[in-house]
């Protein structure tokens, strides 16, 4: 028996969430963007009738607005966009226990042993389709294939709402002649190296010769090779909580920062959010990263080891360090974001900040225990009354909400 394997794509994801929830925006030109009510941010997620007139993801609002002065916008709600996205992967579990969900709006789904269940694959697919239409009111569209790589081309295909099979026999006919851009896996830089290897199409890729691409471009020119020639035999592999490699948030900002202070204030508030996530997971990491994207969308990161922590407050001093040693007042930063990655096991409460550098004594182990003491009692209250009812102080005037997963993907 050949494999089956189904890529589940949600269509403009982020919009048609809150087209779920807002039915003024059905039918009509709309975004989620920035700060609509500035007038100001990018384009996160534009709906088809938006993406006809010409508006795409990563446009400036306004820029967007000039074309479509009638475009109607909201703001992000990440919270309710990941909420949403679990209810679509419970959803795919009914079909198959062998899920990945790749990104927050799609996952494989291997279908080899359940299909005498559903019917054929198309069959199987139409049915996750009209079940997510149904229960959700969202569209998807769904690549079927006997390999992930395969399964994720086709599933580019035919959107909004395409059910497209692509097997191995079938990639001179409609793989091959696509632009090498458009591979799966392929980025800009790549795309250009490529060029300049007169390399123009996956067919070209997949009649380069493999040993040059190896030289030049790594494991990842074996595996583009690879790919080209429609050979994928990475399995769908069910992802666990302690799968995790890394918990983060970022934000884009409504308008550029030029102050290192607001930018601290930013920085407090994400930290927040990932230390309540590890928190919540039971995760503890040894290593914090920040982001900083510029308005020219190149960026920066930097990360230092620290010992083992969940907790907001060692979380943020590790990322003030570091972007006191990165920031420069003349470079505006369009994102910032923050990780806590390097998990362990370990379940001791001791908990110590970047400037530890003598052992552990009783007045320090005072202070940690009081800090543990303080954020159960904060998780404790807000799980209660709210997220928001407790607040510091010094984040109240911070840029309006805007967070995302830095794991994000939104089509």
């Amino acid at each position: 028996m050949k494999n089956i394997i189904f890529l589940v794509d949600m269509n403009a994801f982020f919009i048609s969430c809150e087209m779920v929830r807002h039915d003024h925006l059905k039918g009509k030109p709309s975004a989620v963007a920035g700060d609509p009510k500035k007038r100001t941010g990018i384009i996160l997620a534009a709906n088809y009738e938006a993406r006809a007139l010409g508006i795409k993801t990563a446009m400036s609002l306004h820029e967007a607005l000039k074309i479509c002065p009638a475009l109607q916008t909201v703001p992000p709600d990440h919270s309710y966009y990941e909420e949403m996205s679990s209810k679509v992967m419970e959803l795919l579990q009914r079909y198959t226990p062998l899920v990945e969900q790749n990104s927050i709006d799609e996952a494989w789904l291997d279908m080899t042993g359940s299909l005498h269940h559903f019917g054929s694959p198309r069959e199987a697919a139409a049915q996750i389709m009209n079940q997510i239409r149904k229960e959700l009111n969202l569209w998807c569209s769904i690549g079927i294939s006997s390999n992930k790589f395969l399964s994720k081309m086709a599933s580019e295909m035919k959107k909004p709402l395409g059910i497209t099979e692509l097997f191995p026999h079938e990639i001179r006919t409609f793989l091959w002649p696509l632009p090498v851009k458009s591979m799966y896996g392929i980025g800009d830089k790549t795309a250009e190296l490529l060029h300049d290897e007169q390399i123009w199409t996956i067919g070209d890729l997949a009649r380069y010769e493999k040993e040059k691409l190896i030289e030049k471009f790594g494991k990842s020119g074996y595996i583009m090779h690879l790919h080209a020639n429609g050979i994928d035999k990475d399995p769908v592999k069910v992802r666990t909580r302690d799968d995790l490699k890394s918990i983060g948030k970022s934000i884009t900002l409504p308008a550029n920062l030029h102050e290192f202070s607001e930018a601290s204030k930013v920085l407090m508030r994400l930290s927040d959010e990932v230390s309540a996530r590890a928190r919540a997971l039971d995760k503890k990491g040894h290593t914090v990263q920040i982001v900083l994207k510029y308005p020219n969308f190149k960026s920066i990161t930097r990360q230092m080891q620290i010992r083992s922590t969940n907790l907001s407050k060692y979380i943020y001093e590790t990322g003030l360090h570091l972007l006191r040693q990165v920031w420069n007042p003349s470079k505006p930063v369009r994102l910032i974001g923050i990780s806590l990655m390097d998990f362990d096991e370990e379940t001791s409460m001791k908990q110590l900040n970047l400037f530890d550098t003598v052992s552990e004594n009783n007045t320090r182990l005072i202070e940690i225990q009081r800090d543990e003491n303080l954020q159960n009692a904060l998780d404790l209250i807000r799980a209660k009354f709210g997220e928001k009812v407790v607040i510091r102080a010094s984040i109240l005037s911070a840029p309006s909400k805007d967070n995302t997963s830095a794991q994000q993907k939104e089509p």
